[in-house]
């Protein structure tokens, strides 16, 4: 089982400016999950337990030179801490940057290798496996080990395989949210009213945000947004509608749903904001299983997708709560 690549300007940028921070935000620790084309990272596939999040990386968006061998199939997956990683990555780029690495520096002369690696720790007669950075191009070789869990054996390599091409379906309908900050505003002042979020997507473009308890509810309402997939046209009458009236009537036709998750998971899920998307994309899966956010990302200076990566989250909704 081997792993090594050398984390290119453009890969370091992303890991420690923009998917780390958000990442470390979903949980303390993930997987990391190695193939022959891909660096992904994974929230909560394996337990079921707490929002879910995918982030998704080409290697050729983080890496040149990776190589990647292992008997499943060269795939690789192990449990990380990602507040050890993010350390790791800051303390080495600081030695990096300031010696003339490739960041400002010659690119030819100076890099960044990352590569699993087994070693024996202090005190102890048992190997680990670590991540390790390394530093290239110097007199003397700057290093730092990462503790990782031990990799996941065939058999959990498979299920976690599964349940990923599990979490890949997307709803019939997302509705797009180009203001994040807005949306952002309004989860700050409701996460002090409650515990429960209702959130209702139409086919029309509308996202209906709702917390009620015994003494005040608070809502939110975005129309007339982008569609993607299943659309519907608003039945005539419908527009002077109070929110509330025109939601169940939506739901009564087949052309929303409605579901109730955490407001903690709702929060959560805003703060892949620090990964700098440009754009977010709200649906609900079918049966109302899951509250699903995709993230886009274009490619700098354009209105094209960057298909090389891709975030995604999907919250748990509380039980019985689905409404189609």
């Amino acid at each position: 089982m081997k792993f090594k690549a050398f984390l290119t300007d453009h890969g370091v940028n992303l890991l420690e400016k923009r998917f780390l921070p958000a990442l470390d935000k979903m949980g303390k620790t993930c997987h990391l999950y190695l193939t022959r084309d891909h660096a992904i990272f994974l929230h909560n596939l394996l337990n079921g337990d707490g929002i879910q999040s995918i982030a998704q990386f080409q290697k050729e968006a983080l890496f040149e030179d990776y190589r990647i061998s292992s008997q499943n199939d060269d795939r690789i997956a192990f449990t990380i801490d990602l507040s050890l990683l993010q350390r790791a990555l800051r303390s080495v780029l600081t030695i990096y940057t300031e010696f003339g690495g490739s960041i400002g520096g010659d690119a030819t002369a100076n890099r960044l290798q990352i590569k699993l690696v087994k070693k024996t720790p202090p005190h102890s007669n048992q190997p680990m496996p670590f991540l390790t950075f390394e530093t290239k191009g110097y007199k003397s070789a700057v290093i730092q080990d990462v503790p990782i869990s031990k990799p996941l054996s065939r058999t959990d390599v498979l299920e976690l395989q599964s349940a990923l091409d599990m979490a890949q379906d997307l709803p019939q309908t997302l509705v797009q949210v180009p203001d994040m900050n807005q949306l952002q505003s309004f989860v700050d002042r409701m996460k002090h009213v409650g515990d429960v979020l209702n959130v209702s997507i139409t086919k029309y473009g509308d996202l209906h945000l709702q917390i009620s308890t015994s003494l005040i509810t608070l809502g939110a309402e975005f129309r007339k947004l982008k569609v993607i997939g299943e659309q519907a046209r608003v039945p005539p009458g419908d527009e002077n509608l109070t929110a509330q009236t025109r939601t169940r009537r939506a739901i009564d036709k087949g052309d929303a749903m409605s579901v109730q998750v955490s407001v903690k998971h709702f929060f959560k899920s805003i703060q892949c904001h620090l990964a700098k998307p440009d754009c977010a994309f709200y649906g609900i899966a079918q049966q109302g299983s899951c509250l699903t956010v995709v993230f886009q990302f274009f490619i700098p200076g354009t209105r094209q997708t960057d298909k090389s990566i891709s975030l995604h989250c999907r919250l748990p909704v509380l039980v019985d709560s689905g409404t189609n």
